[in-house]
């Protein structure tokens, strides 16, 4: 994909439904007593192996048009033995959730990922829900796909999160669901809470008190219409070019503000950054509200500590604009985290330096020199969406003309993504 300086962005946009919600909307809406409806969906390869795995349950999910979904769900125990082996594909977020639905389930069930994705553990989630008495076995003990659930008796338990390990407290409350007593999960620093705001919103008991969360078992859950709000990290990647390229003004309609999400627009007003969120309403229990976004001169800061579990997804597109800044960024405490562990630091440090800038990589994050000017190159996007999109923020803004290589990837998440970039 070749990408042109530009020397203005303006209008109004709307951005895919937030992926998270959309698999929590799948899971809770089969668990849940009656026919869920949900715009707003995000019809990708994630999201739709949430919904092949919950079909193969005996779930019935019509796929409309606009974006539509309806779940016509069995309640909490109507579930039905799955014939065939579940593949969650190559999502790690469907494997997680469902591993807490099947743990408390009636039946014995098999779950496979995508054969890349078999390399990757799942030992993190499989302990807690042994500790609850869930029967999972698998290569490895347990940390390798396939997995086989057997049926067995929950018990609610007292968990505290490991660091860097959010990702274990939805399955922990999903379980509770299926349960006997309370289960709480205490986190270090607060986490996406979309499966406690979407479960209450279902009719489950689920209590929040700080940075602890308690799950109580219910009778059954009862279904709803979800409305899914624009998703915050595609929407980073147009709020940073409204940031970086001179003129501009962009508003991105209708996307999640969860307080839990919203790390970058913190970062980026510590920054400088002309960002207003405006009519900012409650829909399905979620903050949602309109972003504006004006050319800014961005200045330099160090992030690190609680806000990153706020803004982890973003860091790609941040460090672009930090490359743009005056003075020094400095992004600390990412080791132990997804993008630190896949050689994605690695590769923006690498693609950025191709463009003029001066960053380097550190054992815990990156240090990135700004106020150099951009300049336009071949850039390798590593197949990774991330990087392809923020390194597309980055042509916006160089001299010259950028050229993307593999840039397709980006049609995992937003097929539109550069569709979208031109019509601004």
């Amino acid at each position: 994909m070749l990408i042109g300086q530009r020397n203005s962005m303006k209008g109004e946009i709307t951005v895919p439904g937030d992926k998270s919600i959309c698999h929590r909307a799948i899971l809770f809406g089969s668990l849940a007593l009656g026919t869920t409806e949900i715009d707003g969906f995000l019809l990708g390869e994630d999201c739709l192996s949430t919904i092949d795995c919950f079909r193969k349950m005996q779930v019935g999910i019509d796929i409309l048009p606009n974006n539509k979904v309806k779940v016509h769900g069995k309640g909490l125990y109507g579930l039905k033995p799955p014939a065939a082996p579940l593949n969650t594909g190559r999502s790690g977020t469907t494997i997680r959730l469902l591993l807490g639905v099947l743990a408390g389930q009636p039946f014995s069930s098999t779950v496979n990922r995508s054969e890349p994705s078999q390399k990757k553990p799942v030992g993190k989630v499989v302990k807690p829900l042994r500790q609850m008495g869930a029967n999972i076995n698998g290569r490895e003990d347990g940390n390798f796909c396939p997995l086989y659930i057997s049926p067995s008796k929950l018990k609610g338990i007292q968990y505290e999160l490991p660091p860097l390990c959010s990702y274990i407290k939805s399955p922990l409350i999903i379980a509770g669901l299926y349960a006997e007593g309370e289960t709480t999960v205490t986190e270090t620093f607060k986490s996406r809470d979309h499966s406690e705001l979407m479960l209450n919103n279902f009719g489950a008991d689920i209590k929040i008190d700080n940075l602890s969360v308690t799950s109580h078992p219910v009778a059954n859950l009862y279904a709803q219409h979800i409305e899914v709000p624009g998703d915050i990290s595609i929407a980073s990647y147009f709020i940073t070019a409204g940031l970086l390229v001179p003129n501009s003004d962009i508003v991105i309609k209708n996307v999640g503000v969860n307080p839990t999400r919203t790390g970058i627009l913190d970062v980026y007003r510590s920054m400088g950054a002309k960002i207003e969120v405006e009519n900012v309403r409650s829909v399905c229990n979620e903050k949602v509200g309109d972003i504006r976004v004006s050319s800014s001169s961005l200045n330099a800061v160090t992030i690190e500590g609680e806000i990153i579990p706020r803004l982890i997804d973003e860091i790609p597109v941040i460090a672009i604009a930090a490359a743009l800044a005056k003075g020094t960024t400095v992004i600390k405490d990412l080791k132990g985290y997804k993008i630190k562990e896949s050689n994605r630091i690695k590769a923006l440090c690498t693609e950025l330096s191709k463009m003029g800038a001066s960053v380097h990589e550190t054992e815990d994050g990156m240090v990135i020199e700004g106020g150099k000017p951009l300049r336009g190159t071949i850039i390798e996007s590593y197949n990774d969406y991330a990087i392809a999109m923020a390194m597309s923020i980055a042509g916006l803004a160089a001299e010259g003309e950028t050229m993307i290589r593999k840039a397709q990837i980006v049609d995992i998440v937003f097929p539109e993504f550069f569709a979208t970039l031109n019509r601004l």
